[in-house]
């Protein structure tokens, strides 16, 4: 019989080894193969401890220490070329 430190230390290693994962409630219970109960009881103890979130959607993602920066691209949309009308 596995402890609730044990599954913790599990669901844990599962969001470190794949970043960006986003599971909900029920799919850490099929992928960690526990019980609802532990499972709420394991996400709640993440959540609280920061290393978990839970979106508005009911995903669970990892808290991240530094946000992802989305760098966008700046296009230059000058041309050098004029349009020639026709005469």
């Amino acid at each position: 019989m596995r402890t609730i430190e044990d599954v913790i230390q599990r669901v844990r290693a599962e969001y470190v080894e794949m970043p960006g994962m986003r599971l909900k409630t029920e799919q850490v219970q099929r992928l960690c193969g526990i019980e609802q109960d532990m499972c709420q009881m394991v996400l709640d103890t993440l959540v609280d401890a920061r290393f978990l979130c839970v979106k508005p959607d009911g995903h669970y993602t990892r808290v991240t220490e530094e946000p992802l920066r989305i760098h966008r691209a700046k296009a230059n949309l000058k041309t050098d070329t004029r349009s020639k009308k026709a005469s």
